[in-house]
């Protein structure tokens, strides 16, 4: 009687292919979490952080001391003043909360305008097909390329013809169509990688495009939203340029960064007071950040690792 070996049939590739994945995951995961790593991020994390704290040690010192030494010598010899913010806040001829304001009222309509836009495009992008539709967006993705700058006189020229220059419409409509390529594609990409089985459940079951964005798509678009959404409110919360071309330099418009500007004056005599005006202005943002930085992380990394 003679007994035969059962044959172990091979794993699929796919099972192949899903193991080697694994293996390399674990060991990067080794790698980033070794002694060594630590010591490089934490290394990393210290020389980014130095800048931040001297310039937070500089907005108390007082302006003999921030024009004899550095700011290291408070370390020795500690003496701290809000002088300078009382100067920041209160010493200019514009009202500093009202600017404050402005930089809002400009921030949040330009945040909001080309995110709504752009999640209508790129839903049309991914799940409505249409005849053009590769080409369209290839010349959106495009438009990235194109610089702000080149497009400042021929804008001011429209918004001048048209009787908007000098209001924050300007500034929303000029930080909205630069920002709706770049988020055309991420959010695009972003829909490409969510399951085609639960739109095609949701159209079985009688759902239309309406119902499956605003239930199925836009719950699971969250962190895509809110990655693009702090990039955007940092651009323009920051950004000096759109706002003192289209502004027309009417106080009711202004931004914040438009003070900070002139904090050092026109000869640069009161430079001292830049270190407490950046604070001044990074405090929104930076709870911002904080704030969305769950949903940000989880931004950035969904769309990387399928399965």
């Amino acid at each position: 009687m003679t007994t035969t070996t059962p044959v172990i049939a091979p794993a699929p590739p796919e099972e192949r292919k899903l193991g080697r994945a694994e293996r390399r995951a674990v060991a990067a995961k080794t790698k980033l979490s070794s002694p060594a790593a630590s010591a490089i991020a934490l290394l990393i994390a210290v020389l980014w952080t130095v800048p931040t704290l001297g310039l937070f040690v500089t907005s108390f010192r007082p302006e003999l001391d921030i024009r004899r030494s550095g700011w290291w010598t408070a370390l020795s010899d500690p003496q701290f003043t809000v002088d300078n913010y009382n100067e920041v806040l209160y010493g200019g001829g514009t009202n500093f909360a009202t600017l404050f304001v402005n930089s809002l009222v400009i921030t949040l309509p330009a945040v909001v305008i080309p995110i709504t836009l752009a999640l209508l495009a790129a839903y049309a992008f991914a799940w409505i097909d249409f005849p053009g539709r590769n080409i369209l967006f290839v010349a959106v993705f495009a438009l990235q390329v194109v610089p702000i700058q080149v497009t400042l006189i021929p804008l001011l020229s429209i918004y001048v013809d048209t009787g908007l220059a000098g209001s924050f419409w300007t500034i929303w409509l000029s930080h909205s169509i630069f920002a709706l390529p770049l988020a055309v594609f991420l959010l695009h990409n972003f829909m490409k990688e969510i399951p085609a089985s639960l739109v095609e459940a949701a159209r079985m079951d009688g759902a239309g495009h309406v119902k499956i964005f605003f239930q199925v798509l836009l719950p699971l678009l969250t962190p895509a939203i809110a990655a693009f959404g702090v990039f955007q409110f940092l651009w323009v919360w920051n950004d000096l340029l759109v706002a003192l071309t289209f502004a027309g330099g009417a106080p009711d418009v202004v931004p914040l960064t438009v003070r900070v500007a002139e904090l050092a004056g026109t000869r640069g005599s009161d430079w001292y007071l830049l270190a407490a005006g950046a604070f001044v202005s990074i405090v929104l943002p930076l709870a911002v950040f904080l704030g969305l930085q769950r949903y940000f992380v989880r931004g950035l990394l969904a769309g990387s690792v399928k399965g």
